[in-house]
């Protein structure tokens, strides 16, 4: 996860959240609550995505080509006037592929918990997706990821590698394959709000802790 809280943490990460809440009209403090869960159930997705060959080679594609990390060069472009329909479009088309049939499920269960409107947290994650497929793209070109087969170690490097980090996706990957009404995220959320995480920093625990100072 250190790539990701690193972005999060950093002068980026804050002009990331205020843009987001910017464009979906949400306070910056629910705005990065509903992206520090977010974040994590994305990447989780696409970590269970690159399972297979294909999804591995498909999101190395993506990466090399589309998503190189180049949107983060010019956020103030970005989000000013508002993030530009291109770009909307493709968070759309990000998360169709992640998510598929389960993005109404995630979308509700993330209002639930963070007390913001569906739609309002639909367009979170449009944003999000792209931002996210471009820290991804940026992290795979700082560590030389060339071939499809280290997508896996990338991820499961910026998820967190530790055993509680393991529970935590295992969590996320329930979520995800369940037909339930989304309480699993109850449990993916303790541990986004740091209630299980033992080890400091690391995992998805540290991530709302690490963006509010906790």
């Amino acid at each position: 996860m250190s790539g990701l809280l690193d972005l999060l943490n950093s002068p980026i990460g804050s002009q990331i959240i205020k843009g987001v809440a910017g464009q979906a009209g949400e306070s910056e403090q629910k705005t990065a609550g509903v992206l520090s869960m977010a974040l994590p159930l994305l990447m989780g997705a696409m970590k269970k995505n690159t399972a297979t060959p294909e999804g591995a080679q498909g999101l190395m594609s993506a990466l090399t080509n589309k998503h190189d990390g180049s949107i983060l060069d010019n956020l103030g472009g970005l989000f000013g006037g508002g993030v530009d329909d291109n770009v909307m479009n493709d968070g759309q088309g990000i998360l169709n592929h992640v998510l598929g049939a389960k993005q109404p499920q995630v979308e509700n269960a993330l209002s639930q918990k963070a007390g913001v409107s569906s739609d309002t947290v639909a367009t979170i994650l449009k944003v999000a997706a792209p931002l996210l497929m471009g820290v991804l793209g940026k992290q795979a070109r700082n560590e030389n990821v060339v071939e499809s087969n280290g997508i896996g170690n990338l991820l499961g490097g910026l998820l967190g590698g530790d055993e509680n980090s393991n529970k935590e996706q295992s969590l996320i990957e329930s979520f995800l394959d369940s037909d339930g009404d989304g309480s699993i995220l109850d449990d993916v959320a303790g541990m986004v709000l740091g209630g299980s995480n033992k080890g400091g920093g690391s995992g998805i625990g540290g991530l709302l802790g690490g963006l509010f100072g906790k």
